[in-house]
């Protein structure tokens, strides 16, 4: 109705978002509030997307799925649904031997959690894996294989990077283990809707992952958790354990020192990974580690979210002499 000032790019123009007016096929693209200029590629996940006038065309790979386990009872499934369970006994970490009885599968990953700290909260401390009739055992900062009468040949690696030590197998399972409760399992797109435990069923769908030993759904963690322990003689977990509220103490020494999170040390990477999880399980971890280790529980709570932040080309240097 009236005249309004302001700017606007010729016909056959486009607004850059910088101020300048560009061709259709100089258009810049936008990924996590970055922008990118044509023909830039970045990767997401496996694959590689190129900017192309203003949109992004990326390659179609299908790419492995991870589980992780960390700290202390801190869970996130292949399809990404983060939960907590403090259970003491052995538990089904993921196998593809699931439906019926008779079905057969080729590996089995069980982790055995002990508590840590004097609160109640459990860590997994050894690892077994189960590949054909090789049984590997990581406990104690190392690994040692054992040969069982039954079950077919399935050859594996195992190599040293950093801090961790990976065992890949050949047939599509991969282990990374920090060596002490941080383990990564991958696993190749082959398995994807096939396989069930603690890490979920992998078929991309994250609200179907409680899904029990007896196939049921279920919305309880704790009822999740619990139909995967290995021995009917461990007692079942009751209630959720809120280390914070029992040590009121360390509440604040932990926030004080899990904010570094949230803080703009990991800038880059609060648009790429939500903090705020990971920042509520570093808090839990770094009340219940009260027996030694609690710089040790601390570490491994802000490495699980450096590592995510990495997986999504967010490199952050945070270790100084002072911090882990």
């Amino acid at each position: 109705a009236e005249c309004v000032s302001g700017c606007v790019c010729p016909k056959g123009l486009f607004d850059d978002g910088k101020g300048g007016c560009v061709r259709e096929k100089d258009c810049p693209c936008s990924h996590n509030n970055q922008q990118y200029s044509p023909g830039e590629k970045i990767t997401v996940d496996c694959n590689t997307c190129t900017c192309q006038n203003g949109d992004w065309s990326c390659t179609k790979d299908v790419c492995y799925g991870t589980c992780i386990i960390y700290g202390s009872g801190h869970y996130i499934t292949f399809d990404g649904k983060f939960y907590d369970f403090d259970g003491s006994c052995e538990y089904v970490a993921t196998q593809d031997f699931c439906g019926d009885k008779n079905s057969s599968g080729s590996f089995s990953i069980i982790t055995e959690n002990v508590p840590c700290g004097t609160t109640g909260v459990t860590c997994s401390k050894a690892i077994k894996i189960f590949l054909g009739k090789t049984e590997l055992k990581l406990e104690n900062k190392d690994y040692k294989e054992i040969q069982r009468d039954h079950g077919d040949d399935v050859k594996y690696w195992n190599r040293t990077v950093g801090l961790y030590l990976v065992i890949e197998a050949s047939n599509g399972v991969m282990l990374i283990w920090d060596k002490k409760t941080t383990v990564f399992i991958k696993l190749t797109p082959d398995y994807k809707g096939k396989v069930c435990g603690l890490c979920g069923n992998f078929d991309d769908k994250s609200n179907n992952d409680f899904t029990t030993r007896n196939g049921l759904q279920e919305t309880n963690a704790l009822k999740f958790g619990n139909s995967w322990k290995q021995s009917f003689v461990c007692p079942d977990v009751t209630e959720e354990i809120k280390p914070c509220d029992v040590k009121p103490h360390r509440k604040s020494w932990a926030e004080k020192e899990c904010n570094i999170i949230r803080s703009p040390v990991f800038k880059i990477c609060h648009s790429k990974v939500d903090p705020t999880p990971f920042y509520e399980a570093c808090v839990h971890d770094a009340c219940s580690c009260d027996s030694g280790g609690d710089c040790e529980c601390f570490c491994s709570a802000v490495a699980a979210y450096a590592q995510e932040c990495t997986k999504a080309q967010a490199c952050v240097f945070w270790r100084t002499p002072d911090i882990c």
